[in-house]
């Protein structure tokens, strides 16, 4: 008997290609044989290959912001990505098609459709995109990372690296823990402005005995970034990227960062404290809506980016201490569903049989 296969649709940002990998990660060990969808532009084109994963592309982008041509010509673009879509499914003839959403679901959730091939679409915002909204209703299960998302939708949560969901417990991390607290800034991989001048203006504001250790992930803000903290006159590990997140937020007591669907999940898994700020231009301002789930759950301090300044931050922090972070990080560790990559790969494995 052959070995089952799955194509995993998941294309552009790592917020859709990382769970994607965390699931692939689980069939691989099943035994199914997993291949991926994508784009010839997403992070899809060095990640997935790293995985050891066969990538296939197809050409499409987004309709949202492209004016009165981009839609006027958007039927013909779908129609051509769709027959792309719909030759690799043949060749691969996945027995399941998993959609982690990213412009190329809907083609290739359509195209797998018109095959007759089962389709799953997992949601990771809490306010679900354009894609599989569409989809919902050609979806033999359809599965989310936030409750209440898409009608009959099953809430499993995010997948996430194992590396985070296996950490050890806020307890445990904390045991012992003494000094300065320790503050991890994550701007993300394009860095976030609003964090560049902020986060140094507000350490300035403390008394240097009060004064955390900050670790700021920059992204393409890293210049700017090491100067600002020099114009303020403090200390600060200013880095480009990190690679091993999973130590990173293990060794951290506070995160500061944006609020997109995989750092919400990466924050619970981790068990850590957090202060969000949603990125203010996302679509359907989803990443308010995820950073509602933590903030709700009494795991993080919510801000809207405009209400983000170097006094509200040095207040915030100068109020903090250790046993509050710790309960805090308690609480999101309660909130974590680290189980889901395996929920995901059930029902991609229930609607193959």
């Amino acid at each position: 008997m052959s070995a089952p296969r799955v194509m995993i649709m998941a294309a552009g940002t790592g917020g859709h290609i990382f769970p994607g990998l965390a699931v692939a990660s689980i069939l691989r060990q099943r035994g199914v044989e997993v291949s991926w969808l994508g784009t010839p532009t997403g992070l899809e084109n060095t990640l997935v290959p790293a995985a050891d994963l066969k990538l296939e592309t197809i050409t499409i982008a987004g309709l949202r912001g492209r004016g009165l041509a981009g839609w006027l010509a958007a039927p013909w673009r779908i129609f051509k990505a769709i027959l792309q879509a719909r030759k690799l499914i043949r060749r691969h003839r996945p027995d399941c098609v998993l959609s982690m959403g990213g412009y190329v679901a809907g083609p290739g959730g359509l195209a797998a459709r018109l095959q007759r091939i089962p389709l799953v679409i997992h949601e990771q915002n809490a306010i679900a995109g354009l894609t599989n909204r569409w989809l919902r209703p050609l979806a033999g299960r359809v599965m989310t990372g936030f409750p209440d998302t898409l009608p009959g939708g099953q809430h499993v949560g995010n997948p996430v690296r194992a590396e985070i969901a296996s950490l050890p417990e806020p307890d445990a991390r904390f045991e012992n823990r003494e000094g300065p607290l320790r503050v991890l800034v994550i701007g993300g991989s394009l860095g976030a402005r609003a964090f560049t001048h902020v986060v140094p203006e507000a350490i300035a504001r403390l008394p240097e005995s009060q004064r955390p250790h900050i670790v700021h992930q920059a992204g393409r803000q890293f210049e700017a970034t090491k100067k600002a903290y020099e114009q303020a006159g403090v200390e600060g590990e200013v880095v480009p990227f990190i690679d091993d997140m999973a130590t990173a937020w293990g060794e951290a007591d506070l995160a500061i960062c944006r609020a997109g669907a995989l750092t919400v999940a990466e924050l619970a898994a981790a068990g850590l404290a957090a202060v969000l700020v949603p990125f203010p231009h996302a679509v359907d301002d989803h990443q308010f809506t995820n950073a509602r789930y933590l903030a709700d759950g009494n795991a993080a301090w919510l801000v809207r980016e405009a209400d983000f300044d170097a006094r509200w931050l040095a207040e915030h922090l100068d109020a903090m201490a250790r046993p509050q972070l710790l309960s805090m990080a308690r609480s999101a560790r309660a909130l974590a569903r680290t189980d889901a990559a395996e929920a995901v790969a059930d029902a991609c494995l229930e609607v193959a049989a």
